[in-house]
């Protein structure tokens, strides 16, 4: 396949709103023999590691965890990458290696599988984080020697969790970052400054983020703001495409926005939320999905469960698993994410007949 067929540079808007990106199309396998030769670069000579979903939660864990221990190695780890971060590390890490685990939590058992070796090799780990646990995968954790914080996903975003539990004085620029990125993590948007931080960090390479927040907390520098600037325009123009082409509909009490596209999901679920809606659903051209609440809708989590996900009772993700071979996915670019909206839509519906059943 020539590379200037999935080049974004290549792609109008209206077709790069339909289409996943250029790293949708590199095989796991080749994605993942590179991923695990990076690991071992980086857990080889590690002293402190932080592993922790690289957004701006997990990367300002990783920054208050670097100004506590003056180091902190980064493996940057989405949620569904738990097991293969953990593997490397019981391979790769020094047993003197410190390990920190930030604002991620295992969906199913085999996600921490390798926790106990992990733990076997470096004597114990600590982990941070706000996520909605399953108790038996919480107290599996724990019994394989590891210090667990999850603070309540209402109230805390991860970096306040590590705020509170890491034992040093910090800046009050960093004690800053963690009230600010809580008030974009849990989608109160009280502070301008929130929204930068969140694409910042999803704009730039998790070392530049880290790097610019420990000089200036949430406050950016000028180069920063030029560049999220420039970015929004595309943005934007992302949004309201994913928002107009949204379809509304009524499931038991609850209004439910459905869209489709790349795009900003908090920003597209905030427009729907403004429409009238108590939830929100922005499928993705790469298959996964995003949930959005608001107050009279509390239960994303519920929904996501129940298509293989999980997350926050007004912010959840999932990937529902509907997709057996290049047709499906085909199928999915050119309906505009059909079946995986219908699924999701069930989804909610079985949650309101339950409802009614306890009722």
């Amino acid at each position: 396949m020539n590379d200037w067929l999935i080049d974004d540079e290549n792609l109008s808007l209206g077709r790069k709103s339909l289409l996943p990106g250029a790293g949708f199309f590199r095989p796991d396998s080749i994605e993942a023999e590179q991923e695990e030769r990076e690991a071992a670069e980086t857990l080889t000579d590690a002293s402190v590691i932080v592993v922790a979903d690289p957004d701006a939660d997990g990367l300002a864990c990783t920054a208050l965890i670097r100004a506590a221990h003056g180091s902190g190695t980064l493996l940057p780890t989405s949620p569904h990458e738990l097991r293969e971060s953990f593997e490397w590390i019981a391979e790769y890490a020094p047993p003197e290696a410190e390990l920190f685990i930030c604002d991620l939590c295992p969906d199913r058992t085999g996600d921490i599988a390798d926790l106990p070796a992990v733990v076997d090799r470096l004597g114990g780990a600590t982990w941070y984080d706000h996520h909605q646990w399953d108790e038996d995968l919480a107290a599996e954790v724990r019994d394989a020697g590891v210090d667990l914080t999850v603070g309540d996903s209402d109230e805390v975003c991860t970096a306040d969790v590590a705020l509170s539990e890491l034992d040093a004085e910090f800046d009050e620029s960093l004690v800053d970052l963690a009230a600010v990125t809580r008030d974009h993590d849990l989608w109160i948007r009280d502070d301008e400054r929130s929204d930068d931080l969140a694409d910042y960090a999803h704009w730039v390479e998790p070392e530049e983020y880290i790097e610019t927040v420990l000089e200036h907390g949430p406050d950016l520098p000028p180069e920063a703001a030029d560049l999220l600037a420039e970015r929004r325009v595309e943005k934007e123009a992302l949004i309201e495409k994913a928002v107009d082409r949204a379809e509304i509909h009524d499931i038991g009490p609850w209004t439910v926005g459905v869209t489709y596209g790349r795009c900003s999901q908090n920003e597209v679920a905030e427009a729907l939320r403004e429409q009238g809606t108590d939830a929100a659903v922005i499928v993705k051209p790469a298959g996964s999905a995003s949930i959005r609440g608001t107050d009279s809708f509390e239960r994303c989590h519920e929904v996501a469960e129940q298509v293989s996900g999980g997350g926050h009772p007004k912010a959840a993700g999932c990937k529902p698993e509907i997709y057996d071979d290049m047709l499906d996915y085909a199928h999915h670019w050119t309906t505009q994410g059909a079946v995986a909206k219908q699924t999701i839509i069930e989804a909610f519906k079985r949650l309101d007949t339950e409802s009614a059943q306890v009722e």
